[in-house]
C-alpha cells in the first residue's frame, strides 16, 4: 500500500525476526504450567497470533476489550471494558498481550482489575512501548521495540479503524497532532 502520509517506521521482517525472539523468550520463562495469553482487541490480535505460534509450548488464550480511545489519535482518558474475558484465571499465569503501551492508562487500569481475579502471576508482554508519553506506571516484561512519540499505525494498530491490515508499523504523517 502506497500513502504519501505514511512512512515506514519498522518493517514487517524486523516486527517477525523480533517476535520470534520474544516467543522464545516467554517459553523458557514459563517452561510449564497454565500460560493465559489475553489479547486485548482489537489492535493486539496481529501480535498474539504470531506471538503465540512462535511459542514453543502450549498456551491458552481469551480476548478482552479495553477502550480508551475514540475515533481520534487522542486518548478520552476513561477506560471502558467492552468484551470480558470467558474463562477463569485463578491460580494461572497471565500473560497480556498489548499492540501498544503509551499513557499506561489502560493496562494500568486492566492491572488491578485482573489481580482481583486471583492469578498465580501478571506480566505484559507489548510489542510497542512509548515511554515518552507514560502518565500511569505500567511495567511491560516483553517488548518488542520502544518507539517515539509519533502516532503509529499497521500490524494492528489503526487510526479510526483504517491501516490495521499494514505488514508493517507505520508513522502516519499529518498536521494533527501527534498522540497514540
Amino acid at each position: 500500500m502506497t500513502d504519501p502520509k505514511l512512512r515506514v517506521l519498522i518493517s514487517a521482517e524486523r516486527i517477525h525476526a523480533r517476535i520470534r525472539e520474544l516467543g522464545e523468550q516467554i517459553s523458557r520463562d514459563y517452561p510449564e504450567g497454565r500460560l493465559h495469553m489475553i489479547c486485548i482487541l482489537k489492535g493486539a490480535c496481529f501480535f498474539l497470533t504470531d506471538l503465540a505460534r512462535a511459542m514453543k509450548r502450549d498456551v491458552y488464550v481469551d480476548f478482552m476489550g479495553i477502550s480508551t480511545y475514540g475515533k481520534g489519535k487522542t486518548t478520552s482518558g476513561e477506560v471502558k471494558v467492552t468484551k470480558d474475558l470467558d474463562i477463569s484465571l485463578e491460580g494461572s499465569d497471565v500473560l497480556i498481550v498489548e499492540d501498544i503501551v503509551d499513557s499506561g492508562v489502560t493496562l494500568n487500569y486492566l492491572m488491578h482489575v485482573l489481580e482481583q481475579r486471583r492469578p498465580k502471576s501478571i506480566r505484559i508482554a507489548a510489542l510497542l512501548d512509548k515511554p515518552e508519553r507514560r502518565l500511569r506506571p505500567v511495567h511491560a516484561s516483553y517488548v518488542g521495540f520502544q518507539i517515539p512519540d509519533e502516532f503509529v499505525v499497521g500490524y494492528g494498530l489503526d487510526y479510526a479503524e483504517q491501516y490495521r491490515n499494514l505488514d508493517d508499523i507505520c508513522v502516519l504523517e499529518s498536521s494533527a497532532p501527534a498522540a497514540g
